[in-house]
């Protein structure tokens, strides 16, 4: 056999093997996408033998509360912080995971000072000050950043489930189900996050709760005016009677409708919403970009008397925006 021959049978095996590689690689991710979509957290957690009660205990986070007694505004800011990790669907218990958030720039400071150290480089108030500013964005807020647009992703997907998850429960109760049972067909046929939602109101009921507090618990967790109404609806429902299946449906179009307006006022807002992400996001990207790609760029100007007075100024002027473009653009429906 010549040596062309077998350099077109070599390349032929090897495109052969490339090839089978790459149907085999996106069959898996394919399949594994199908899977996530078939099922939702809940039902993964009690597949992987975790019992209902410990479900129910991690997805709601009723043993991961942060201390009771704080001042006002500490307990309105832990409170948010609560429902943001439930919206971003983060299991962590809640004092463990704000223990990682202060102990992380804590850490990186610590190693970024020991490495100046052993280098011999100087180590003035402002080069300190501006290495805490820098370990405090990328340990502290960079995270946090993360975790409010997931749970700002979630909960909008969790508004577009909701009129779909209605009208199952609908067809449930006109099928002849009762109002448990149509539930309980939600947290098998809707995927996250509604399904898993469902499902703790389920296993509420389970153990004991009534149906109209775990709904409303699942509406203040998610602080939703759709579900507040579909509360309201059922409890209104219970004490007059009438139609329930009819009133849900209606309650289905009105929340279509609401959702609708919203997405008209949404596409008017959208260039100062999108204003107001990069005015705030690009300054913390390009600061940790470029102290991460070129630190002599802030630390020769550190040294400098007016540095730390200039640098607390940009960074409350930097706040001071960030609050105000934040009132600007949330717009109440």
């Amino acid at each position: 056999m010549s040596e062309t021959w077998i350099r077109l049978l070599v390349l032929t095996c090897v495109f052969g093997a490339v090839l089978l590689t790459m149907e085999t690689l996106i069959r898996g991710v394919l399949n594994s996408r199908s899977e996530v979509r078939a099922t939702n957290q809940r039902l993964k957690m009690i597949g992987e033998g975790v019992s209902r009660s410990d479900a129910l205990s991690l997805l709601r986070r009723r043993d991961s509360s942060l201390p009771t007694g704080l001042p006002p505004l500490l307990s309105s800011l832990a409170l948010r912080f609560e429902r943001t990790l439930i919206a971003a669907g983060v299991t962590m218990p809640t004092g463990r995971l704000v223990l990682m958030l202060l102990a992380a720039p804590i850490a990186l400071l610590v190693l970024i000072v020991l490495f100046m150290l052993a280098i011999g480089a100087a180590l003035g108030a402002g080069r300190v000050f501006l290495l805490i500013t820098f370990c405090a964005i990328l340990g502290t807020a960079l995270p946090l950043f993360f975790l409010q647009f997931r749970a700002n992703r979630r909960r909008k997907r969790m508004q577009d489930q909701f009129p779909v998850a209605l009208d199952v429960f609908v067809r449930g109760l006109r099928a002849g189900h009762p109002i448990a049972a149509a539930l309980d067909l939600l947290t098998v046929e809707m995927p996250d996050p509604i399904g898993s939602q469902f499902g703790i109101v389920v296993d509420e009921v389970t153990y004991g709760a009534d149906l109209r507090d775990a709904l409303a618990g699942m509406a203040d967790r998610w602080n939703l005016e759709d579900m507040r109404m579909f509360v309201v609806s059922l409890s209104v429902q219970s004490e007059t009677g009438g139609n329930l299946a009819e009133i849900l449906e209606n309650l289905s179009k009105v929340i279509r409708e609401r959702a609708s307006m919203m997405m008209k006022v949404r596409a008017l807002s959208s260039e100062g919403r999108m204003t107001a992400i990069m005015l705030t996001a690009l300054p913390v990207l390009a600061f940790v970009a470029l102290f991460m790609g070129n630190p002599r760029f802030y630390l020769d100007v550190s040294d400098d008397p007016a540095f730390i007075p200039g640098f607390s100024v940009l960074i409350a002027m930097y706040f001071i925006g960030f609050i105000t473009i934040r009132r600007m653009v949330d717009l109440k429906v």
